[in-house]
């Protein structure tokens, strides 16, 4: 696959571009995103589906410009799929054949039962693994479901339901309950199965989504794997449906998304009326993830390899240069969690986060060595993009901000106390990823000591002189009753 490749994405309410480059076999970065709300689906469902010359122009000049950016960023390879709105068009090929002619850009129309699966297979991929989940992307001409469960994608379909066709045929003319009537019927031909989570991709779910971490000062700056409760999720849509223009600011929505946002939310109001979901979960990602990755691992079946995270492979590609260093942290990180776990009364769930820590440690050095904590944190808290959940990240990132240094800080966990363990689990690990990383001060190339650990006592055995060690030891706070000493 190239190394760098671009993607495009034809919706009915913008068009998309995403830039991604590779750092090894199945690592990857977001080199560059654009958007432009084209809205070529405008004014196409009143007049059966045929795009209208202005919307096509726009899209044609959006698309021309992307092209430019793509060849800035000198990419090999440029993936364009087009959806709903091109899809019923019945005028689609005179579109497509501009595009070709005068971009040399070749257009792929996907099924919709393709887009459900794109979308569906970036979740599973790139979210914390989900079970019994649906995924449902609401675009601006259909919606899209799909049944996930870990890395299993199932039952993929296109509903005739979107923003831009509801807004058109029901809502421009307050046609509440025509619009309704139109939303059960396609939702009947979603077939009954058991879901406890709903997994939301696109525009009208991300703004939603957005509005209520707005709304309720949530303390991080990540949509992505966002996640919460189902009741908040239906409290927040009867505000929006309820409310006017000036109300919808005041509830975070954007101006740009005033006229297709209550016909989405109706959507989706309808739907958890027909199932019994208890959790709402953010997709960051979708059918430009869903086509890149069905390139990039399309010799394992659309499966990342078992126990592989892409964005610890690209962090580590990207800004380690001690691979050693990091190999024998994360082991003794992962070997002090075992011997003191109990003692410190920490749940086991717990050693893959630490180790995760004490891997990606040294990650800020290669930015400014002096002020490597601060750099490693903003790493974790900005790149552990795919994979984790939101409470994950926050723990990882809060253990390297305060690593060697001192426990966190008050204020640290008073800002994050959502998102963390509590306050004594913290430490604890804190202390742990401290303990191992002065254990390390010396540097050896392979580890040349043995731990043991009895009673609050960690007894180092070496026949190496660990002054170094033992000069950080007594100067690093230990917490209860822990003590440590050195046998030769």
């Amino acid at each position: 696959m190239a190394k760098r490749v671009s993607v495009i994405d034809i919706g009915s309410n913008s068009v998309r571009m995403v830039i991604y480059e590779k750092t090894s076999r199945f690592a990857f970065h977001l080199l560059h995103e654009e958007k432009s709300k084209v809205r070529i689906s405008e004014n196409a469902y009143k007049h059966d589906g045929v795009l209208q010359e202005t919307p096509m122009q726009r899209t044609f000049d959006a698309l021309e410009n992307f092209l430019r950016i793509s060849d800035s960023f000198k990419t090999k390879k440029v993936l364009c799929v087009a959806t709903s709105a091109l899809r019923d068009a019945p005028n689609k090929q005179e579109f497509i054949q501009k595009v070709r002619t005068k971009l040399k850009l070749n257009i792929k129309i996907i099924s919709g039962e393709k887009e459900a699966y794109f979308g569906a297979i970036a979740c599973a991929n790139l979210l914390p693994q989900q079970h019994n989940a649906m995924s449902i992307d609401i675009g601006g001409g259909s919606t899209e479901i799909a049944f996930i469960d870990a890395h299993n994608v199932s039952h993929t379909q296109s509903l005739k339901l979107g923003t831009v066709r509801l807004k058109e045929l029901f809502f421009d003319t307050n046609d509440i309950d025509g619009a309704k009537e139109f939303i059960q019927a396609e939702l009947d031909k979603i077939p009954t199965k058991e879901i406890s989570s709903l997994v939301g991709i696109g525009g009208t779910f991300r703004a939603i989504s957005s509005a209520i971490q707005k709304s309720k000062e949530y303390p991080l700056n990540k949509l992505h794997a966002f996640a919460y409760e189902q009741p908040i999720f239906v409290e927040y849509i009867n505000k929006i449906l309820d409310a006017d223009e000036i109300e919808l600011g005041e509830l975070f929505i954007k101006s740009n998304r005033f006229d297709v946002i209550k016909p989405g939310a109706l959507i989706l109001k309808m739907l958890l009326e027909k199932f019994a979901i208890t959790d709402i979960i953010t997709s960051g990602v979708g059918v430009r993830e869903g086509v890149y990755l069905s390139d990039l691992l399309r010799s394992s079946k659309h499966q990342f390899p078992a126990n592989y995270n892409t964005s610890v492979r690209y962090i580590l590609d990207a800004h380690l240069s001690d691979k050693e260093f990091s190999n024998n942290l994360t082991k003794v990180s992962k070997q002090l969690f075992d011997l003191t776990h109990t003692f410190f009364n920490i749940d086991k769930v717990y050693r893959e986060r630490l180790s995760i820590a004490a891997k990606l440690y040294p990650t800020g050095s290669s930015i400014h060595f002096y002020s490597q904590n601060k750099h490693s944190y903003y790493i974790a808290q900005t790149a552990l993009e795919y994979g984790f959940t939101h409470q994950d990240i926050t723990l990882i990132s809060t253990l390297m901000k305060y690593a060697r240094n001192k426990l966190p800080a008050k204020s640290h966990l008073e800002k994050y106390q959502e998102l963390l363990p509590n306050e004594t689990t913290v430490n604890a690990l804190s202390f742990l990823l401290s303990m191992s990383i002065i254990l390390l001060s010396h540097r050896p190339r392979n580890i040349d000591f043995e731990l043991a650990f009895n009673d609050g006592v960690l007894e180092v055995k070496s026949s190496s002189n660990l002054y170094l060690v033992k000069d950080s030891v007594e100067k690093l706070q230990c917490l209860k009753d822990f003590r440590v000493i050195f046998n030769s």
